[in-house]
């Protein structure tokens, strides 16, 4: 999907979800940020720019893998390594040259924890990942790019496979990574951008149709387009 005409300041520590119909250019946006649509073929940014703290993305000097690094990716299906939970969070480390033993086991433990998901794991770290439940391995990927320290979490209906508990346990893993990270969320649950989402961008055909306060657009949208969507009028 072609985006065009899109401008959008995103800020800091908050929660901001891409809505609209299938095919409307939520998850191209979403993967411009960390440069994902590069490995896209014919993919390619025409005009216009994206900064990350002042810093243009696309600029041809830009280290790519440095940038993924700051803006990590959690896709719409979990997907651990067939290796164990403590190799699946120290892969990012180690992928860097982190050799030392003592730091990698601090950054798992620190990484699972803000990932919720330390208490139910700590006991068996050497456990293959495939074994956790679908939530867990959500969790997992979560934690994972926690490792590396980045600024932004980049989230592609990531709760979109679970049942509602494993939900729920996503949301409330959100509201309290929002305290250190900037979030991105693609969400066609509107229920779901509803609670958890300090912004919400209603984008359709490639155009960013409205953007603002999650509670405002949801209450009172200033764009009939955007009242049609989230009354089921289509979509």
């Amino acid at each position: 999907m072609a985006l065009k005409n899109l401008s959008m300041d995103i800020s800091r520590n908050e929660i901001t979800a891409f809505i609209g119909p299938s095919g409307c250019g939520k998850s191209t946006l979403l993967r411009c940020f960390n440069r994902m649509n590069d490995l896209v073929p014919f993919a390619r940014v025409t005009r216009g720019r994206i900064l990350i703290d002042g810093e243009d993305i696309n600029e041809r000097e830009v280290d790519v893998i440095a940038l993924r690094r700051r803006a990590g990716m959690v896709f719409q299906k979990s997907n651990p390594f067939p290796a164990s939970i403590r190799d699946n969070v120290s892969y990012g480390l180690r992928i860097a040259g982190v050799r030392d033993k003592a730091r990698i086991e601090e950054v798992v433990e620190r990484s699972l924890r803000r990932a919720a998901l330390w208490d139910e794991v700590k006991d068996r770290l050497h456990e293959s990942a495939l074994s956790m439940s679908g939530g867990q391995q959500q969790r997992l990927c979560i934690a994972r790019c926690l490792a590396v320290e980045p600024e932004v979490l980049l989230m592609d209906e990531p709760a979109s496979a679970l049942d509602p508990i494993a939900t729920s346990k996503i949301e409330d893993l959100m509201r309290a990574l929002k305290e250190k990270y900037t979030i991105l969320i693609v969400t066609h649950n509107m229920q779901q951008a509803a609670r958890v989402s300090d912004r919400t961008a209603f984008f359709l055909m490639g155009e960013l149709i409205e953007y603002d306060n999650t509670r405002r657009l949801f209450e009172t949208p200033s764009e009939k387009r955007t009242e049609d969507y989230i009354t089921g009028r289509f979509g």
